[in-house]
């Protein structure tokens, strides 16, 4: 075992003395060292439980014959930093979390690690770490929160930062806003719909790193507890076996993530946290793969935002494997889980707990709600090296769109413009200087993008930008668009009023200025450096393009 370099040998004798310290007993040396890895806090909803989750984690472990060893990570609420300086610090904080992980597992040698992980970037850093330790690993992920309920509906974040939107335009009442932000969030758990923070744990367990049913299992359910259980009596069992990470997800494995993702309308983030866990597994992914998946992959669940249903429909029907289930014909189901079984093997032991609600909300790879995936790329004049966008929440007259840009150098800017109403109908709202470079930071356009379908202009203003969207967003939203203004791509070139040609089918995305108009422009082109210093100078000095996943080279 790894751990036998801190605890065996006469000549460690020190070392034990310092684990004694900590209460544990000889017997227990002999055992493996399992790590806890937790991201709970106080802070952020999604992690505010996970102290719970710890226990049972650590109960499994010690009952199949482990000594657990808890430590945590930091953690950034998207939500919280959403609108403001803190979101720069959010995708940043992916890689500090897998350093972070990184430093105390090789510093201590430990056995294997469950992690235990919830939200935005925390769980692409853990994965990352998973990745490049390449130690036995499961991973068991927080699950959502349940819905809130406001006027015989449910509801969630994303209703209060539409309510913003909604109440400029005096289509609500600030009283009815106070009553979203009051009973919209419930507790804990991820935000109720098919966000980022959903979405990787749906890739998580499609990779096959949590046990069967984790990702969809909420909260506050008995459920999660005993998964979590389950996962701390595994680890042990894949020390002894000697099961890595990186013999569970290979280059097949993300091809399944990918389908499952495309079939559940996943968040566009995926695109950048799905390459960036490749890379760490020593694999490459490209954004190429993602459309070809997509042109391939129905999309058969409706969920929030771009739908009518919430994670809690999603569970009820079935979850992760009943998508799977659907797509059996296309996955590659030789790949295992880390319960040691192929794919195959554990759809052959489905059982759906309610058919009629399953058949009603997961459509079949037949009659999908859409015949591609959720998410398009899109590549041309205005984004050579590509971008993103969530073709499953946009409007199906928005899907080809032509209009004049509406030119903003900060989130914050095109927000004014936005509740001013100086933004209109047909406009294409371009925000720049928002990319991994240029935030630096590369922030969520949530309130602008939320503002814009409050405000009633969702089918007919586009918005595109070198930063990225929140899982939350919905409509003609493109985002990632690389490369970025920072670094001299086509978008720092653009002028208020120059087309802008938007094809979602085609996939294509043109700025219509002709060749020698943007030579000229170039010419004289000096980006805009916005000013910083601490971790987000070092993060701009070696971040990478979001077309290879704002991986740190």
């Amino acid at each position: 075992m790894r751990s036998d370099k801190t605890k065996k040998g006469f000549e460690r004798a020190p070392n034990r003395s310092l684990l004694k310290a900590t209460g544990l007993t000889d017997s227990e040396m002999e055992k493996p060292f399992i790590a806890v890895v937790n991201s709970w806090n106080e802070l952020i909803p999604g992690h505010i439980h996970l102290d719970k989750i710890a226990e049972s984690v650590k109960a499994g472990i010690r009952s199949a014959g482990g000594v657990p060893f808890e430590f945590h990570t930091i953690g950034i609420c998207d939500g919280i930093a959403m609108g403001h300086e803190g979101m720069k610090y959010s995708l940043p904080s992916r890689e500090a979390i897998e350093d972070s992980i990184e430093l105390v597992l090789q510093g201590h040698q430990l056995d294997g690690m469950v992690m235990i992980t919830a939200c935005d970037k925390i769980t692409p850093g853990h994965l990352m770490a998973a990745g490049n330790l390449d130690i036995p690993t499961v991973v068991v992920t927080g699950g959502p929160m349940v819905p809130g309920y406001v006027d015989d509906e449910y509801r969630d974040l994303i209703s209060v930062f539409e309510g913003v939107g909604e109440c400029q335009a005096e289509k609500v009442s600030a009283d009815k806003l106070k009553i979203l932000e009051d009973c919209s969030c419930t507790g804990a758990g991820s935000c109720a719909g098919m966000y980022t923070a959903n979405t990787m744990a749906c890739m998580t367990e499609a990779l096959g790193l949590s046990l069967p049913g984790c990702a969809t299992a909420h909260a506050v359910d008995a459920k999660k507890m005993r998964i979590a259980k389950h996962s701390g009596e595994r680890i042990v069992s894949m020390v002894h076996e000697g099961l890595n990470p990186r013999k569970v997800v290979t280059l097949k494995s993300f091809e399944n993530a990918i389908m499952v993702d495309m079939a559940i309308g996943g968040s566009t983030n995926t695109t950048l946290h799905l390459p960036a866990v490749a890379h760490a597994f020593g694999l490459e992914l490209t954004l190429d793969a993602f459309d070809r998946l997509s042109r391939n992959t129905p999309h058969i669940i409706s969920l929030k935002p771009g739908g009518t249903h919430y994670m809690l429909d999603f569970e009820r029907s079935g979850g992760i494997p009943a998508i799977m289930e659907q797509l059996k014909d296309s996955l590659n189901l030789d790949q295992i889980n880390v319960n040691g079984k192929t794919v195959a093997e554990n759809l052959d032991e489905l059982v759906i707990i309610n058919p009629k609600l399953n058949a009603e909300v997961i459509k079949t790879v037949d009659a999908p709600i859409h015949e591609q995936g959720g998410i398009a790329i899109l590549k041309g004049s205005l984004a050579p090296d590509g971008s993103v966008v969530k073709q499953a929440a946009v409007d199906a007259k928005m899907l080809k769109h032509s209009g004049p840009a509406r030119v903003f150098n900060s989130e914050e800017d095109a927000m004014r413009a936005i509740l001013d109403g100086k933004v209109v109908a047909g406009d294409v709202v371009v925000i720049r200087y928002e990319g991994p470079k240029g935030g630096p930071g590369m922030r969520e356009m949530l309130s602008p993008t939320s503002a814009i379908a409050g405000m009633g202009l969702i089918d007919s203003v586009a918005l595109v930008t070198d930063g990225r969207f929140s899982g939350g967003t919905r409509g003609p939203c493109i985002g990632h668009i690389s490369p970025e203004a920072q670094e001299g791509g086509p978008i720092g070139l653009v002028e208020e009023g120059d087309i802008i040609d938007i094809d979602i089918p085609a996939r294509k995305l043109d700025l219509k200025v002709s060749e020698e108009e943007l030579e000229k422009r170039r010419a004289s082109f000096v980006p805009l450096e916005k000013p910083v210093r601490g971790y987000l100078a070092r993060y701009r000095r070696f971040v990478s393009s979001a077309s290879k996943g704002a991986i740190i080279e």
